[in-house]
């Protein structure tokens, strides 16, 4: 069946010179001169994709754009500027844009997108399933082996942003708290650009001494200090052709910021003990769980060395305001689980699903990806139950039913309950106690077990013997 675009310009000319050459390209095609005209065409025929021009007589391509998004989502959108503006790209994009082309047009430029955008659609039509899982990924480009789409309006954003960003060779920041995805949103990137057949480089930035730094970053040559027994290729050079990955650059010494600075700018090298200039053709991303432009306030980091990592900016945001896609994630780790360890769990249990969606998680997506490895470990049945998710769960409220007030996973027994005797109080006193300081200190169990005046080992048998079918 052939795919249905419309075409939207006030140009009539330029209308129909589109038309007949996608009519060439078997599509089916029709024109409107404005946007009321969009609105009544719509609402008789349905359309794969829409072509439309920005400025029209009686509107605008954003204002049609948001109409179309709000009444028709499934259709595919790209709009017609003859302005080269970032901003009004970022904009268009994050109303749902799939993209936009830059006048003068080029037919090749304008087939090359709308097949994109097409190849794209019917990828999300016919989102993949894992095998035991209903984890929906967008396809194997945006994949990346660790990359899940979500259905959250900031998953949706997150990867306009990706879209739009990866074929350009622009520098981008990531930011973002620890254990966002990150650096999986940096290798997305990298797959989806010019330089995908090329070296993608990760660095952690936290890691490196002053001492260090210059060889890690630029490599040294045999013999130029005490212990260079062998010349060393630096991160840089590893990475000429593709991408480096700067990961937590906030944690640079100043010192460092200042040597990084010139290979940023020139895109040359040296190797430490060499006079020889290397030229190197980088693509930057960096990322940082700090706020750089307050670090630049307080002198920890150079404001010109940010102004040139500053090209683009993603912001990658925490797994509790994509809360939608908890479960989404949770069932990817759980197919990846059952690889790992030859299992085959069907899923979770509708509490641990209460439980997951109820927890705060603190360690984002990576936490939850741990956590439901050792669940999946932890369970030998076909579903995976409440009582194998951590202790630090059972402070998580949750819902039972649509409606119905939160209730604790390990509630407090009544009053009336005939079989509460002493050792059961004292048991239950002490369980709620180890819960409150674990809560205090962010479940970190060393500093609970401190707090307790127990050793870490006695810490960890008082858990072991918790009941959590009883509440104790």
């Amino acid at each position: 069946m052939k795919k249905k675009i419309l075409i939207v310009d006030d140009e009539i000319s330029i209308g129909l010179l589109l038309s007949r050459f996608l009519t060439k390209k078997g599509f089916e095609v029709s024109n409107v001169t404005s946007g009321k005209k969009v609105m009544q065409v719509l609402g008789k025929e349905r359309f794969d994709l829409v072509l439309c021009d920005y400025r029209l007589d009686d509107t605008d391509g954003k204002e049609i754009l948001i109409y179309i998004k709000e009444h028709y989502p499934h259709t595919s959108v790209i709009i017609i500027t003859g302005y080269s503006d970032i901003k009004l790209a970022v904009e268009l994009i994050k109303l749902g844009a799939f993209d936009y082309i830059e006048k003068p047009l080029y037919t090749d430029e304008i087939l090359n997108t709308i097949n994109k955008a097409l190849e794209a659609q019917g990828e999300l039509r016919s989102i993949k399933h894992f095998d035991h899982a209903g984890c929906k990924v967008v396809s194997d480009r945006f994949n990346c082996q660790e990359y899940i789409n979500g259905e959250s309006a900031a998953s949706a954003f997150l990867l306009k942003q990706i879209q739009l960003i990866a074929p350009t060779g622009y520098t981008v920041i990531l930011t973002g708290k620890s254990g966002t995805g990150k650096e999986c949103v940096a290798k997305t990137i990298h797959l989806n650009s010019s330089r995908r057949e090329q070296p993608f480089i990760a660095m952690d930035c936290g890691s490196l001494t002053k001492d260090l730094a210059a060889s890690e970053f630029f490599g040294h040559e045999k013999g130029a200090f005490t212990g260079a027994a062998f010349t060393k290729i630096g991160h840089f050079e590893q990475a000429n052709g593709g991408t480096l990955f700067l990961d937590e650059v906030g944690n640079l010494s100043y010192e460092i910021q200042a040597t990084l600075l010139r290979a940023v700018q020139e895109r040359k090298i040296k190797r430490i003990g060499s006079t020889k200039e290397i030229d190197v053709d980088v693509r930057l991303i960096v990322a940082t769980n700090e706020n750089l432009k307050e670090a630049i306030e307080k002198g920890a980091f150079r404001e010109d060395l940010y102004h040139r990592f500053d090209e683009f900016s993603i912001h990658v945001p925490a797994l509790k305001d994509r809360d939608q896609d908890i479960l989404i994630f949770a069932e990817h780790f759980l197919a990846t689980a059952n690889q790992e360890l030859n299992k085959e769990i069907k899923g979770f249990s509708d509490e641990v699903k209460q439980c997951l969606l109820a927890y705060n998680w603190p360690g984002n997506v990576r936490e939850l990806k741990n956590v439901i490895r050792r669940v999946a470990l932890l369970t030998d049945g076909d579903w995976i139950e409440p009582h194998v998710l951590p202790l630090e769960f059972g402070m998580a409220d949750y819902p039972k039913k649509p409606g119905e007030k939160k209730a604790a996973l390990f509630p407090h027994r009544s009053n009336h309950d005939s079989s509460v005797n002493l050792r059961h109080a004292a048991k239950e006193a002490e369980y709620h106690t180890i819960l409150e300081v674990l809560r205090t200190v962010n479940f970190n169990k060393t500093k609970a077990a401190k707090i307790l005046n127990i050793d870490r080992k006695t810490l960890y048998n008082k858990i072991k013997f918790i009941d959590p079918e009883k509440g104790i």
